[in-house]
């Protein structure tokens, strides 16, 4: 899984590199919570990163909150990197709308442990977002007539599934988004009401 790391410190950056990449996962890096952001808001975007909350340009906790504030931020699974590690500094991490934490120094297996979570969470959404856009599909597809229809050449009703007859109009609004307004045609017009 690509994942961002956003930690200004080359050394922490170097080892968490080291550890996500030996764990199988495409790391990216950053250097700051501006190149975060950025990279974050590109199309192709890791969905999974990790930030450190003490950073140049941007700490973290911002980071977290302006990400969410954009169009499809709700979709990425943020993890924070922190060494203030006190129940306040957590709950406001929260609040400003990371997924998790985890303490600096990091401690590798419970870092890839919580990584393990945040995969599992964004390949649910992806899942989610995926069967969404089937149902939608189908129900587009549904809403739209299609194949062969049975009508009758003198009044133009048509059969439907259930092998019954329906006028045009009302098997159309059941099989579609159509309404129907009342008018006459000339030639009906002229047939029906010739002194008009």
């Amino acid at each position: 899984m690509r994942i961002l790391i956003a930690e200004d410190d080359p050394v922490s950056r170097l080892m968490l590199l080291a550890v996500l990449k030996k764990a199988g996962h495409d790391p990216v890096a950053c250097e700051d919570g501006g190149q975060a952001l950025a990279e974050l808001s590109l199309p192709d975007a890791p969905r999974l990163a990790i930030l450190d909350v003490m950073m140049p340009v941007m700490d973290g906790v911002e980071v977290c909150c302006r990400l969410r504030a954009l169009p499809g931020g709700d979709r990425f699974y943020l993890l924070l990197l922190t060494a203030m590690n006190r129940p306040e500094h957590v709950v406001a991490g929260l609040a400003a709308g990371a997924n998790d934490y985890v303490g600096k120094p990091f401690v590798k297996e419970e870092l890839l442990a919580r990584v393990r979570v945040g995969e599992r969470m964004v390949e649910l959404q992806q899942a989610l977002e995926n069967r969404v856009a089937e149902l939608e599909n189908a129900l587009a597809h549904i809403r739209t007539l299609q194949g062969v229809l049975p009508i009758c050449m003198h009044c133009h009703r048509i059969r439907d599934d259930q092998e019954s007859w329906q006028r045009l109009e009302k098997y159309l609004s059941d099989h579609s988004d159509a309404q129907f307004s009342h008018g006459l045609c000339p030639e009906c017009l002229e047939k029906h009401y010739p002194d008009v």
